[in-house]
């Protein structure tokens, strides 16, 4: 997951400061130095700092030293280091990168090692499935963000809704109530083909399937079709572009003008939608996007990141100490409650029970997906033909010619 907007920013200074800390243990010379590369935002100073010291003290002789990386660039930088010699031991990848580094033979295989010691039977699915490369686990998921129901119950109560909807018809039942009232019943933009990819899961179809070692786009197929038509109604009953992503207009500011009733995004969008309007603070509320069924909610594309250890890291068996630590349910539960994310385990929702956005985030992400797990998938988003297939499908185009269109353009690039 790229596109990141969560709290907490870490100072310049990070890994200075932690490398500082790490000299505590061992000054014999029988020091091991663990080389981390974590993300930038990923996590906040206060935390990686009590996890490094906590770490040490438990850890004679071991001395972790992290690195802040930013992601623009991060995919050849990343490359280069599994591919060459010396480290880093640990590195932070967003959860969908997981198979093109992994398709370089360069990664540590840690279904060598029991990752049931590590819980793995609990794992949110969005972030386990693309850790996991032709049956051998490569990403130990470590943090997971998903869409929800942004709402504003002033709004809601105005139309007589007195508490969010359970299920898909009932979600329409009570946008069509609040058009009624005077209010736009959701913004919802022609090209937020992540929200579109949950819909289509939902309906039990798919992006891409792999057939006998081919990837092939399955947006044709009758499930992801449907997917389609419920975004067309859906996104019917709110005046969002019919041609342009959620970023155009930035969502969150017409979400912000306060007569928007419902908005799809991370709870992340919440800082921008009260940096534009700070009136709304008190006037949101948050729900799971709902599911055919009452208590299932839809499934959702989760976003994340994932832990890797290279095949060359140079201390591996105190990496993979290290990284059974970050993903144990400790510092998960500290994580989580420290940045807002959705612990790594569905076992672990209930210590966001009391952030309401996070716990609905939750609540989704026990039926999160990731993008298809093929190492050429970038190669769709750098040209993506999902977003021309919607706006064609929305102006009235012949639904099923559009998404053979799109299907083989996705065949296409993953051939690449």
């Amino acid at each position: 997951m790229k596109n990141r907007h969560l709290a907490c920013p870490l100072a310049a200074a990070t890994a200075l400061a932690l490398a500082g800390c790490g000299m505590l243990p061992g000054g014999d010379g029988g020091t091991k130095t663990v080389n981390i590369w974590l993300m930038r935002d990923s996590a906040s100073e206060d935390f990686l700092t009590r996890f490094t010291e906590e770490y040490e003290q438990e850890h004679d002789g071991v001395r972790l030293e992290i690195t802040i990386q930013d992601w623009t660039g991060i995919g050849k930088k990343v490359t280069e280091a599994i591919e060459g010699s010396g480290g880093p031991d640990v590195i932070e990848v967003g959860n969908t990168q997981v198979a093109q580094y992994a398709d370089t033979d360069k990664l540590f295989d840690v279904t060598l090692e029991s990752i049931r010691d590590l819980g793995s039977e609990d794992w949110l699915p969005g972030l386990a499935e693309p850790g996991s490369i032709g049956g051998s686990q490569y990403g130990i998921p470590w943090y997971a963000a998903n869409r929800i129901v942004i709402y504003n119950k002033d709004l809601f109560r105005g139309a007589g809704i007195e508490k969010p909807p359970a299920t898909r018809d009932a979600w329409l039942d009570d946008t069509e109530k609040l058009n009624k009232s005077g209010s736009q019943g959701i913004y919802l933009a022609g090209q937020d083909w992540y929200t579109l990819a949950g819909f289509i899961w939902d309906e039990g179809g798919e992006l891409a399937v792999d057939e006998d070692g081919q990837w092939n786009g399955a947006l044709d197929a009758p499930a992801a079709q449907r997917g389609m038509a419920f975004y067309k109604e859906l996104q019917s009953l709110g005046s969002g572009p019919k041609n342009a992503d959620e970023q155009t207009p930035p969502q969150a500011d017409v979400f912000a003008r306060g007569d928007v009733a419902q908005l799809i995004a991370t709870p992340s969008a919440v800082a921008a939608i009260l940096k534009a309007n700070p009136e709304l603070k008190d006037k949101l509320g948050f729900f799971p996007i709902p599911g055919k069924k009452e208590g299932q909610p839809c499934a959702v594309f989760t976003g994340g990141s994932d832990l890797i250890i290279p095949e060359n890291a140079p201390q591996r068996d105190a990496a993979l100490d290290v990284v059974k630590a970050l993903a144990g349910e400790k510092w998960q539960s500290e994580l989580a409650r420290a940045m807002g994310y959705v612990p790594n385990k569905k076992g672990l929702a209930s210590v966001v029970s009391g952030q309401e956005a996070t716990a609905a985030m939750a609540q989704g992400a026990a039926r999160g997906r990731a993008t298809p797990n093929s190492p050429q998938w970038a190669s769709v988003e750098a040209d993506n033909p999902i977003k021309p297939y919607m706006t064609a499908v929305l102006l009235g185009e012949d639904p099923a010619k559009a998404a053979q269109k799109a299907s083989n353009a996705i065949t296409d690039a993953l051939a690449e």
